[in-house]
């Protein structure tokens, strides 16, 4: 089913809370010092069931120039205005201003309500009508239909509820399928019940029962209940008035301006990337870092503008902008916004947001403000790989990739498999959720991790390559998990760009070669090594025959690399034959005595205790024996 909200705007005291009694007999003005006064201080809320059987939600708003902030979080989420001009006065400052914020919000439809037509006569509404069309030329309201209305003696209500049906049958449906959000526009607390939230979900839907977060704060929380226009519901959808009642959540832990939304889809940020219109009726350019008043959804917050692509951005202009903001919101891709200036207040500007989790950008910065086009251009397809690029380095998953999209993206599944299979974004299935990866991401560490192969074999000819941890710390960095590291290891081995050991990465064409001398030196150290057993001599007895000591020193370590000799620990080293042979040894001789002492090891090796020692200590730990007090028994 369709939901539709009709919202009121226009200068104060011009009858726009009379006109929605007199439409729906209800009273929006609730606080006292409203009934007192007599005008709208807060939003007022309540329904409309119009003649064909539909209820629409309707928000009246203030008029008063000092609420335009409550005005403003009010009439974000309308689908229909009625745009009240008393006709005893005509258009007034509040009626401009309030018909710039409809324009910037890209309201589409609405309505003319020229009141209190009891009090003038037809010559007089006549030259009322005239000042509209001109004022309101080249507007969304331009060919908007104007009705006289007298809430005294109720003329003119018969066409104007009309109308109002007719507009609300053209209002597209809303997505009601996307990510439940909703801008918290009140909060307070019923006895009994506890903390209360109302708003309009302007996307997706909600359950009782259902987890929901509350943002920028991300406390999760429970729908106890849902109402809707004052009746109980255990649904409430996009286009909808909806109270919802939040289990375990404090008063102060919600406030206006706060979004209730599906559990982690999105994450605050301090800095927006928007286009910006700024109004013709600005007085003065609108400068580099200027202080300004942000309206997005519900919310004000205090922001400088970043123009990233101008100097400056004169009145009637567009630009790109990065609002750098003073505490965070939470917003989506395409939300629509409003500044006004921060003393006096007046509306200046507005446009709708291109990233709603910016990075610091650098004006004039040509790739950045491409990027920001690209996303601005709606193609999907561009916009989901432009974001996996982005992301690529903190290596996302589904998950992660929606959150930082900002909205939800129709058949998102089948547009990423769509760019696996061209090959655009890799694909990682190693970890317990799959991430995506940048085809470029990958090419320009594919590219560093040859650069310091190079540079590395260039230096340290005899060793087989780096160490794997030191690879992925210098290039991959602590975000990438080891499984998925291992799985991106093979994939260039597949490629023949690296081979991989258990240890070592090296260029695919690398080989250890050893000139005359090395050859000689190799030999030696492994005859002396096979000959001694398990008493071999120290590596820095051995250097001391040696002249060419820089030789001598790669030589044995490329032979730790090959495994040829085994390291038990500094000082005790075996060859890898004797190494073989003493684990066939050890496991032979515990399972006919079942367990073997570090006096026994001794004696089977004969060898001295500190060998004993270091052969039981490493076979421990590659957990080939275990220690049971002071024997080993086999793992």
């Amino acid at each position: 089913m369709k939901h539709v909200i009709i919202g009121t705007a226009g200068h104060i005291d011009h009858g726009k809370t009379t006109l929605i009694k007199a439409l729906t007999g209800r009273e929006t003005d609730t606080l006292k010092e409203e009934k007192d006064r007599g005008i709208s201080i807060n939003l007022g809320f309540t329904y409309f069931d119009l003649p064909s059987g539909k209820r629409a939600g309707i928000i009246d708003v203030p008029g008063h120039e000092k609420f335009i902030k409550n005005m403003l979080a009010g009439i974000s989420s309308i689908d229909v205005v009625l745009l009240v001009i008393a006709a005893d006065e005509g258009i007034m400052p509040q009626t401009r201003e309030h018909l710039e914020i409809l324009q910037l919000l890209n309201v589409k439809k609405g309505i003319i309500v020229l009141t209190k037509a009891d009090l003038v006569d037809d010559e007089w509404i006549d030259m009322i009508k005239g000042d509209i069309k001109k004022e309101f030329e080249g507007t969304f309201l331009k060919n908007a239909p104007i009705h006289e209305v007298s809430s005294k003696t109720k003329s003119g209500f018969g066409a104007l509820t009309e109308d109002i049906e007719k507009l609300t049958s053209e209002v597209n449906p809303k997505d009601t399928e996307g990510h439940f959000r909703l801008p918290v526009d009140r909060v307070f607390t019923i006895k009994g019940f506890g903390t209360v939230v109302t708003g309009t979900v302007i996307s997706g839907r909600v359950k009782v029962g259902d987890n929901i977060e509350i943002y920028p704060s991300k406390i999760i929380t429970k729908v106890r209940g849902i109402r809707i226009h004052d009746e109980p519901c255990e649904i409430g959808e996009a286009g909808q008035r909806c109270a919802i009642n939040l289990a375990n959540i404090k008063l102060e832990e919600v406030s206006r301006g706060n979004v209730i939304a599906k559990e982690n889809i999105m994450e605050p940020s301090y800095n927006i990337d928007c286009n910006l219109y700024y109004l013709r009726s600005a007085e003065k350019p609108l400068v580099n870092r200027q202080r300004v008043r942000l309206y997005h959804g519900t919310e004000e917050v205090l922001c400088r503008v970043i123009i990233l692509d101008k100097d400056e951005l004169k009145p009637g202009e567009s630009g790109y902008v990065q609002l750098r903001l003073e505490k965070q919101i939470t917003a989506q891709r395409n939300d629509r916004y409003v500044l006004r200036s921060y003393s006096p207040m007046f509306t200046i500007a507005g446009g709708s947001i291109i990233e709603p989790v910016a990075k610091k950008a650098k004006r004039f910065d040509e790739k950045y403000i491409e990027e920001l086009k690209i996303k601005e251009s709606g193609k999907s397809e561009s916009i989901l790989e432009n974001v996996i690029n982005q992301l690529s380095n903190t290596y996302p998953n589904k998950a992660n990739i929606l959150k930082s999209l900002g909205k939800n993206l129709e058949n998102i599944d089948e547009k990423i498999e769509e760019l696996v299979e061209n090959k655009i974004i890799i694909e990682l299935k190693a970890s317990e959720n799959n991430i995506y990866v940048h085809k470029e991401f990958l090419k320009n560490k594919i590219n560093i991790i040859e650069e310091k192969l190079v540079e590395f074999h260039k230096i340290n000819p005899l060793k087989f390559g780096m160490s794997k941890e030191e690879i992925k710390s210098k290039v991959f960095g602590k975000a990438l998990k080891q499984k998925n590291y291992d799985e991106i290891l093979n994939l260039l081995q597949d490629r023949n760009i690296i081979k991989v050991t258990a240890k070592f990465v090296s260029l695919f064409n690398f080989r250890v070669e050893y000139n005359k001398e090395q050859q000689r030196i190799k030999e030696t150290l492994l005859k002396s090594y096979k000959e001694t057993k398990y008493n071999c001599p120290k590596y820095s007895d051995l250097a001391l025959n040696e002249k060419d000591k820089s030789n001598f020193k790669m030589v044995f370590e490329s032979l730790l690399d090959q495994e040829l000799l085994v390291k038990l620990n500094e000082e005790c080293i075996i060859e890898k034959g004797n190494y073989d042979k003493a684990k066939i040894m050890l496991k032979e001789y515990i399972k006919k005595n079942g367990s073997i002492s570090a006096s026994s090891t001794r004696d089977l090796f004969e060898t001295n205790r500190k060998y004993a020692v270091a052969m039981l200590e490493h076979f421990d730990g590659i957990k080939f024996t275990k220690r049971i007090e002071n024997d080993r028994i086999l793992y």
